[in-house]
């Protein structure tokens, strides 16, 4: 099972990973765990909406935009608070 993807140089521990292949197009679907120390960090990533993406487990690397995303309603501003995300990624042709 993979246990990581790399979006934009950071590494992101996943707890889910699916990869199916649709138009010969890359699409994958994470599910990870988000601190509140690491919260601003994450969303701010994931605000650019597009991303290199490795999956070195996979030897597989990609252009993508999000296709699909949703967290938890854990308030990560709380200290000590961890929570849920969903990314799915499709590959996006240069």
């Amino acid at each position: 099972m993979v246990k990581e993807i790399i979006l934009n140089d950071r590494m992101i521990p996943v707890t889910n990973y699916q990869e199916s292949v649709e138009d010969e197009l890359v699409m994958i679907s994470v599910d990870f765990k988000v601190s509140h120390e690491e919260y601003h960090e994450i969303t701010t990533l994931l605000y650019k909406g597009s991303f290199d993406v490795n999956v070195p487990e996979k030897n597989v690397s990609f252009f993508a935009t999000i296709q699909n995303y949703f967290t938890s309603i854990t308030n990560l501003y709380q200290e000590g608070e961890v929570g849920d995300f969903h990314l799915s990624l499709v590959e996006m042709k240069r």
